[in-house]
């Protein structure tokens, strides 16, 4: 039985309570699975899929979330993860066959059946009863830690791989398997969090019930994030970092708006922004002008319907977009959702009732990241967004891939957390994911350089609007 209250961890450290309520979920369960067929597969996977809203992660509500609440996060999280599960076994086995048959590929398929068979033995019942609950819990716990490591275990199988696909098969792929994981991980994070803010957890616990009212958390979403508390934490791991290595460490400059706060997902907001600041710090230094402080502007944007936070790759500007969406709003292919293996891009009225998607576009804000790092050169420019497109040569990267860290500079070992973990570290993964978790809920980066001066990127973060 899950037993410890993540809920009672103080919220600067609420990314490690989903960790510990994993850890411990793992060390107890005993999980039932059913055998997946290719039937189970072939009918989940004619589901339509849903574009996931942070409006739809906080409508049980605040914590301590009663028992009918948290039985209808369950009920919700199990209407969603089985037909994502299958698009992503379809998708995974529409690859060529020399592809899927590399170990690490493979492993990533087998890894995404063993889920789904930990789902199908609820497919044809609801969750009523917090004994259920618990179990299911157990269940998500389960498949946050199997897919633990999936985008480094996938970038090193498609490395191996890529003289058996092209580059633009590879960054199709790997654009929608990433982005569709996004949410995968985030549907199950968000219950367990939730289970341990819940009153009938709080009940069952030996521990006394934590105090709700000073937390301004609703699972794993911070309804009043404050980017810029973000950019100085983010700011404090890769100043750390960049004084080990270098000796000195760039400062940064907050301007426009600091007080601006959002409701957003912290562990989203901190990768992001740590991968642009390690771009950043690392330009600045190298261009010897780390005495011009990075200029860091946190603008807050107007709710309109026709806000434009996008920037969209070409294969976006091609594939997936639909017609007459606001410039802006949230696209399947944004979240993965578009799945060419199976065709399924069908209407979003065939959802369940209780999968409803935001209803117009909410306000965010815009930050800017601006350095005196000598810019981006245009060849390297034209590549930023290619997944394994990296700036280091190929016996580094085959000696990553090998396991090996000789010739990795520190600055590329500290883009962890929510994107897998510094294993990631000098495959060109960077840029590309930060990207990818930031327009998962229809936010963008832009990228302006100024070769031989210095560079702009521009993060727009989009909110969920007032929570009640």
């Amino acid at each position: 039985m899950l037993s410890r209250s993540a809920a009672a961890i103080p919220s600067r450290s609420r990314n490690n309570a989903i960790a510990i309520a994993i850890a411990i979920a793992i060390s107890t369960r005993r999980i039932q699975t059913a055998t997946v067929t290719d039937a189970h597969i072939a009918t989940l996977a004619a589901k339509p899929l849903h574009p996931l809203t942070l409006a739809d992660l906080c409508k049980h509500g605040r914590p301590p979330l009663s028992k009918d609440a948290l039985l209808n996060s369950a009920n919700f999280t199990l209407d969603i993860l089985p037909s994502r599960l299958a698009h992503r076994i379809q998708s995974l086995r529409a690859l060529p066959y020399i592809v899927i048959a590399n170990a690490n590929v493979s492993k990533i398929h087998n890894n995404y059946v063993h889920s789904l068979s930990t789902l199908l033995p609820y497919a044809e019942r609801r969750i009523e009863s917090v004994e259920d609950e618990i179990t299911f819990t157990e269940v998500m716990a389960d498949l946050v830690q199997t897919h633990n490591n999936t985008i480094a275990i996938l970038a090193r199988g498609f490395l191996e791989a890529r003289k058996y696909i092209s580059k633009t098969e590879t960054t199709r792929f790997l654009d929608e398997h990433l982005r569709a994981r996004i949410g995968t991980r985030l549907i199950a994070e968000q219950h367990i969090a939730l289970h341990f803010s819940s009153k009938p957890h709080a009940e069952l616990s030996s521990e006394p019930a934590p105090d709700f009212n000073d937390s301004s958390y609703i699972g794993v979403i911070d309804t009043a994030m404050k980017p810029a508390d973000m950019v100085r934490s983010c700011e404090h791991t890769v100043g750390e970092i960049c004084e080990l290595k270098y000796g000195v460490r760039p400062s940064v400059n907050i301007i426009g708006s600091p007080e601006t706060a959002i409701a957003h997902i912290p562990m989203h907001i901190e990768y992001i922004l740590t991968e642009l600041l390690k771009n950043s710090f690392r330009a600045t230094i190298e261009a010897n002008t780390e005495k011009e402080p990075i200029e860091v502007t946190i603008a807050p944007a107007p709710a309109s319907e026709h806000q434009t936070v996008h920037s969209k790759s070409k294969t976006q500007s091609k594939i997936g977009e639909v017609e007459g969406m606001p410039i802006g709003a949230i696209s399947n292919y944004d979240q993965g959702s578009v799945d060419y293996a199976s065709g399924s891009n069908g209407p979003e009225s065939a959802l369940s009732a209780n999968i409803r998607p935001l209803d117009k576009a909410t306000p965010g804000v815009t930050i800017r990241i601006r350095d005196r790092g000598g810019g981006i050169s245009p060849e390297n420019e034209a590549k930023l967004w290619e997944y394994g497109f990296t700036t280091f040569n190929e016996d580094e990267i085959m000696n990553k891939v090998s396991g090996g860290s000789g010739g990795m500079d520190a600055l590329d070992t500290i883009s962890g957390g929510a994107a897998g973990g510094s294993s990631l570290a000098g495959l060109g993964y960077g840029l590309p994911l930060g990207r990818a978790y930031a327009e998962y809920f229809g936010g963008g980066i832009a990228v302006q350089s100024l070769w031989g001066w210095g560079t702009d990127v521009y993060l727009s973060l989009r909110g969920v609007g007032k929570i009640k």
